[in-house]
C-alpha cells in the first residue's frame, strides 16, 4: 500500500479501519448506521479481498476518508475464507485495524427471524436453528480475534447505539440533524414526519390582497403572520417543545427528525413559521435544514 506520500509529495494518512461482523439478526445493520451517522465510512457486504485495497484509495483521499467501517458476513461465504488473508495484509501495512462481533443467544436470534418471517441465509433446507448452528461454527475463530464483542440479546436498537456511541463517539457528543419542512395540507401531509405542527388558526396572508402575491420568506407576510394574537405563543411553546425533544432524541440514538410545518397552502404561513422554527434549533445547536416543499405550486 502506498500510503507514505501522494502523487503531489504530501504525507498520506493510513485511515483508520473498523470491521463490522458476527451473528446474523444480532444487529449489524445497526451498527454500521451507527457508525455512519458518527462520520464513518461505511460499506456492507464487501468481500473481504477488497478490504486493502479500499483502504488505500481512503490514504489517497487527502483526509477526506479517515475512518472507514466494512460489514462482513455470511451473505458472502464465498469470499469469507479471504479475510484472514486480507487481515494479515492490513497488519503488515500497519493500518489500525479493530474488528467488532456482534453475538446473541439462540433464543433471541430465533426470536427475532420468526418476528420479521425470513430464513437465516445459512440454514438451507433446514431449520433456523441449524443456520444458526452453521454460522457459529463458521465465524469462530473471528470472534475469537474480535476486538470488541457485545452480547445483544437483551439489548434494544437504542441500547446498542448507545454502547457503540461510547465506544467511537470519543469525546464528540452525536449531533442531532433536524429538517424543517412548510407543506400544504390541500397536498397531503409529508409521508416522512416525525412531527406535524398545524398553523391553520392564524389568519391567512392569502385574503390580504397586497400580501397574496408574496410567500412567508417575505418580511411582510412574516411580520403580519407574528402579529397576530397567539402566533408569537406558538412558536416560543414549540420551540421549548422541541428542545426537550430534541435532548430526548440524543440520549435514544436518534440521529434525525423531521418536522413539517403546515398551513392551508404551504405558501404563507408554514413558511413564515419554519424559519423561525429553524432559526430557534439552530441557536440550541440542531443542525437544521429548511425545505418548503409546496412553495410555488400554487
Amino acid at each position: 500500500m502506498s500510503t507514505g506520500t501522494t502523487d503531489q509529495g504530501e504525507s498520506a494518512a493510513i485511515p483508520e479501519l473498523v470491521i463490522i461482523s458476527g451473528m446474523s439478526g444480532a444487529g449489524r445493520s445497526t451498527a454500521a448506521k451507527c457508525l455512519e451517522d458518527l462520520g464513518w465510512f461505511v460499506v456492507d457486504n464487501i468481500p473481504p479481498e477488497l478490504i486493502p485495497p479500499m483502504v488505500e484509495l481512503g490514504a489517497r483521499s487527502q483526509g477526506n476518508v479517515a475512518k472507514i467501517a466494512v460489514v462482513v458476513d455470511v451473505r458472502g461465504r464465498r469470499f469469507f475464507a479471504n479475510l484472514k488473508e486480507s487481515l494479515a495484509t492490513l497488519d503488515a501495512q500497519n493500518v489500525k485495524r479493530r474488528i467488532v462481533f456482534l453475538e446473541s443467544s439462540d433464543e433471541a436470534l430465533v426470536r427475532r427471524f420468526e418476528s420479521v418471517r425470513r430464513p437465516h441465509p445459512l440454514q438451507g433446507d433446514g431449520r433456523i436453528v441449524d443456520g444458526i448452528a452453521a454460522e457459529r461454527d463458521l465465524l469462530r475463530e473471528l470472534r475469537g480475534d474480535a476486538d470488541l464483542v457485545i452480547d445483544t440479546s437483551s439489548l434494544n436498537v437504542h441500547e446498542l447505539r448507545a454502547k457503540l456511541d461510547a465506544q467511537f463517539a470519543g469525546e464528540e457528543v452525536p449531533e442531532l440533524r433536524a429538517t424543517v419542512m412548510s407543506f400544504g395540507f390541500k397536498y397531503g401531509l409529508p409521508v416522512d414526519a416525525d412531527m406535524v405542527i398545524d398553523c391553520r388558526f392564524i389568519p391567512n396572508p392569502h385574503w390580504v390582497p397586497e400580501l397574496r402575491p408574496f410567500t412567508g420568506l417575505n418580511e411582510e407576510v412574516s411580520d403580519y403572520v407574528f402579529g397576530q394574537p397567539g402566533s408569537k405563543e406558538f412558536l416560543d411553546g414549540y420551540a421549548e417543545l422541541l428542545r426537550i425533544v430534541a435532548e430526548g432524541y440524543r440520549r435514544e440514538g436518534k440521529r434525525y427528525v423531521t418536522i413539517a410545518v403546515g398551513c392551508t397552502g404551504g405558501k404563507h404561513r408554514s413558511v413564515a413559521m419554519s424559519e423561525k422554527l429553524a432559526r430557534r434549533l439552530v441557536s440550541e445547536g440542531v443542525e437544521t435544514v429548511v425545505v418548503h416543499r409546496d412553495m410555488g405550486r400554487e
